[in-house]
């Protein structure tokens, strides 16, 4: 591949010219990278329920055209002054938020959120220079999130890649790049279960469903998932999940159902939908005394959180993460190691598969509700 190195690359990519219309399967220009920049050849991509939130551009910014895309694998093609890190050759995930090392979010134990590479989903344009690397005909095209992965090569700023051991399957580790990874996190990571403890998982699609598997691999005694779509209970029992509750199906706050259930309330729950209502229910659900809840979803920009301070008093604690709080080059090349050491199953959550031709059928399988994950193959 190094015989592209800075020279343009032409290719195909899936554009979204507008909110809500199918892709479009366009040549596209690629720019080779700038200053610690990194060209990729995306081999899988698969379909994230974010890309689909932005593609239809209800209630967000609309930046068209547009390449999405933040859930992918690949091979490192080139790259640009400054990079060291990686070279030609390198297995890499692409991440939708970064880590530069040097800002004091990336120097903090705490927290993974770097001040320079944190997600701007607004953002269309590399911060090298203000400008995109993809066009057609002279037209610029939009990045999304840094990533713009529904393309055969992307660029991307070196603080948000991922490099992993080159071999893991790229087809399974690909789906690391977000929600797997937020999920599981939110669980491991934040809330901590031990051994035995009680969990509640609000939203069974597939951050839900990682969450949930997060706490089997913690040893959980129970898993109670909570969703509004009874029928996801069957699927979910592969994650861990050993009961099921339908808020519709009672007439009482479902966090009233849930601490009923154990006692008193579970000692943790992990929130994944970003309903608001979800979210004072999984802080109200957990026990008080050691109780801990984490937020995970991400709630509509015009609500507000309304609890009694009593719940706190009560010594319930109220966390909130980004990313599982993983670090996206220290944290994830670990996480791809727990796949390949065969702790941690990613085929569960991979129901579909379909060539980069046919990638809105991945979105109408997401919108039918169909899929957990659908890989998009780049080559097929």
């Amino acid at each position: 591949m190094s015989n592209t190195a800075g020279q343009v690359i032409r290719c195909k990519a899936a554009v979204a010219w507008e909110a809500g219309k199918p892709l479009v399967m366009e040549e596209v220009e690629v720019a080779p990278p700038q200053k610690m920049e990194v060209r990729v050849k995306i081999l899988f991509t698969s379909l994230c329920h974010t890309d689909v939130y932005f593609w239809e551009a209800k209630g967000q910014t609309p930046v068209f055209p547009r390449i999405l895309g933040h859930e992918a694998g690949g091979i490192v093609e080139s790259v640009g002054e400054g990079v060291t890190e990686l070279k030609p050759g390198d297995h890499v995930l692409p991440i939708f938020t970064g880590e530069c090392k040097e800002c004091a979010h990336c120097k903090s134990e705490e927290s993974n959120m770097c001040d320079l590479l944190r997600i701007n989903t607004d953002r269309g344009v590399m911060l090298n220079d203000g400008k995109s690397r993809f066009s057609i005909k002279g037209q610029p095209i939009f990045h999304f999130v840094g990533t713009s992965t529904f393309s055969e090569y992307t660029v991307l700023h070196v603080g948000c890649l991922a490099k992993i051991n080159p071999e893991a399957p790229l087809d399974k580790v690909c789906v690391l790049s977000c929600g797997i990874s937020t999920g599981f996190g939110a669980t491991v990571n934040v809330a901590k279960p031990k051994k035995g403890q009680t969990v509640a998982v609000f939203g069974l699609g597939a951050v839900g469903l990682a969450a949930a598997e997060g706490a089997r691999v913690s040893g959980a005694s129970r898993i109670i998932g909570v969703d509004l779509v009874s029928s996801r209970f069957e699927a979910a029992k592969k994650f861990g999940v050993t009961d099921f509750v339908n808020p519709k199906d009672h007439d009482k706050p479902v966090q009233e159902v849930i601490a009923e259930m154990t006692n008193g309330g579970v000692d943790r729950s992990v929130e994944c939908t970003g309903n608001i209502q979800a979210m004072i229910s999984a802080f109200e659900c957990v026990h008080d005394g050691w109780g801990v809840a984490v937020l995970v979803g991400v709630p509509n920009k015009d609500d507000a959180f309304k609890t009694h301070p009593m719940n706190f008093l009560n010594e319930r604690t109220l966390k909130g993460t980004f990313f599982g709080n993983y670090k996206p080059r220290t944290d994830i090349p670990g996480v791809v190691e727990k796949y390949m050491n065969k702790e941690l199953e990613l085929e569960k959550f991979i129901t579909h598969e379909v060539a980069f031709k046919d990638i809105n059928k991945a979105f109408d399988l997401m919108l039918k509700g169909e899929s957990i994950r659908c890989i998009i193959r780049m080559d097929a």
